[in-house]
Parts: C-alpha cells; structure tokens; sequence
C-alpha cells in the first residue's frame, strides 16, 4: 500500500465466494447489514474468514457513515436502494457497478441497466463484457481470482462426479435442469447447493466443506448453459478435480478439452468423458493437475488483487 490511500468502501453482500476474494484486496470493505440480516444485507455472514478490514455497516447508519467509493452489485440496490439508505452527497461519491452475470432477457441485445456514464461497469469475465450491450459506460474487465480455503490433495477415490449448483430446480434449462438430469441418469453423479435434495442432491455444503468434497471426488461437472464463470469451477481446478462441462460461455477459453479436462455441446461426448475418467483414475490425475496449473496461472488471488488496486487507483485513487 506504499503511496496508497486506504479506502473505505461501501458494498452489499451478494456472492459470499466472490466478496471473500475480493477483500483480500488491502482496502477497507464495509458490507451492508439490517437486524435480520436479509438477503444482500447479511454483513459478514456464513462461515467464511473474514479479515479485518471487513467490517459492518448498519442500514440505519449509513447517512452518517464516510466512505470514499460505492460499489454496487446488483441491480436493486443501484436502481433502489441507494435512493433509500444513503444521503445525496454520498451518492455522488466515486461508483462501480460490478456486473457478476451476463445479460439472461436476450443474450445478444439486452442494454445494460446502469446506463450512467459517470459509473464505472466492471465485468467479471470477457464473456460478460461482450453480451451486454454496454453502450457508452466506460468498461473495464477483472476477470476472477481464488483464494482457496483449503488445499487437501486431490483423491478421486469417489468415482462420482461432483455438480454445484444452487436452486437447479427453479432455475431450470438456463442452468442445466434438463442436462443434469439426462445425465445423472446414466453416470453417477452427486449434486450439492442450495435446495438441491429436491431434486435428490445432497443439500447445501458450507464454503469450508467444499475443498475436501471437490478433492475425494474424480470429476466435477458443470451443465450450465448460460452464465459467467462460475467461481466452483475455478476452485474444482484448484483443487486438481477435472472438470467435464458444456463448451459455452467462458469455459471455452479455459479448459482445453483432452488437457486440462473436457468440454463440448454434445452430452454423449461429455458422457464418455465422464465414464473415462471413472475408468482411469490416471487420467483423471493428469487432466485435474493440467487444469491446476491453468487456474493458478489465471485465476490467482494475486493477479485479482492486482487487478482490483488499478481499478480502484483510476476511480477513486
């Protein structure tokens, strides 16, 4: 931090993964929160480490609170929130809007909501920036970075193969319901995330459980069509854990199918990966540590915070 202001900025706890990696960055973070600690507004929540410069700022406090950026992650607290919680001297204060998601009304010809020149848009993947329509808000790309909460060994001896996703069920194709489904009927496959035993998954793992699920299982399936970058898929190559997954969205500049894991459009050719890997536990080994290299090239927490410090310097510097 030599010749850096400390910053104090305000955000919303909206991806408890992705907030856990950003404020690593050696800036002050303050997270919203409410007395019954509602979605968004949940402060420093869930199992996660904190660091001390996470901290807690009561809605009800906000007005009289100083901060020297806002960073907005949804569209709510943009368009809604910030009208109701903060005064008109802090809305005028350096912004970012962080956009986790591609666009999901049309993938090619949805503007974007921020639409305020004066905001700084703040994609978390290429993908991301390319679909919205982002029309003449100044862009800028951060693209993920992990910081594991725990490095067992990658073991594989469960031969299933491991899918994260939370609410599969109502949220259907965009996902990767029916893909899942298809699937998991003719190769084992063990489904965690919020509201999964609906659908006859294991239920929700904490962040601290994962690292250790990801390592005894021999691959890590992802059936999402249409979505960001997932932060388990980086954490399942972190982990070693090969990923087999739908060749759309940013996976297609990550995994390089027959490397470091497996990607395609078609689900028989995911299927024979799957049973492959089942069969081979050596090239599930190799493939898992190809895709660990990948990530800890591309997505370390390193680059990320480096990242984020010249984004906040152009801003709010």
């Amino acid at each position: 931090m030599t010749g850096r202001r400390r910053l104090r900025i305000l955000t919303w706890h909206v991806h408890g993964n992705y907030l856990y990696n950003l404020t690593q960055v050696p800036h002050d973070f303050f997270l919203v929160v409410d007395a019954g600690r509602s979605t968004h507004h949940s402060g420093r929540s869930g199992a996660l480490p904190w660091g001390d410069n996470v901290h807690e700022a009561p809605v009800e406090r906000l007005k009289q609170m100083s901060f020297d950026l806002l960073l907005f992650q949804s569209r709510e607290a943009w368009e809604h929130e910030q009208h109701r919680v903060l005064s008109a001297a802090q809305r005028a204060l350096p912004r970012i809007v962080l956009e986790h998601d591609p666009p999901q009304a049309s993938p090619t010809d949805t503007p974007h909501w921020c639409g305020d020149r004066g905001a700084l848009l703040v994609h978390v993947t290429p993908f991301n920036a390319l679909m919205w329509d982002n029309g003449e808000l100044p862009v800028r790309i951060v693209e993920h970075g992990v910081k594991p909460l725990a490095e067992p060994p990658w073991r594989g001896e469960d031969n299933r193969g491991l899918v994260v996703v939370n609410n599969l069920l109502s949220r259907g194709r965009r996902l990767g319901l029916d893909v899942y489904r298809d699937l998991a009927a003719r190769v084992p496959l063990r489904l965690v995330g919020m509201d999964s035993a609906t659908i006859g998954g294991d239920g929700e793992l904490t962040q601290l459980e994962l690292p250790q699920a990801l390592a005894a299982h021999r691959f890590f399936f992802h059936p999402i069509r249409h979505t960001s970058l997932g932060l388990a898929v980086i954490e399942a190559m972190m982990a070693g854990t090969p990923v087999v997954g739908l060749a759309t969205t940013e996976l297609v500049t990550v995994i390089d199918s027959g490397r470091n894991g497996f990607i395609d459009t078609r689900p028989q050719r995911l299927e024979a990966a799957m049973q492959a890997l089942r069969a081979d536990r050596g090239l599930a080994h190799e493939w898992g540590q190809a895709g660990r290299r990948t990530a800890r090239e591309r997505f370390g927490i390193a680059r990320f915070v480096d990242d984020w410090l010249r984004v906040l310097d152009e801003v709010a510097g």
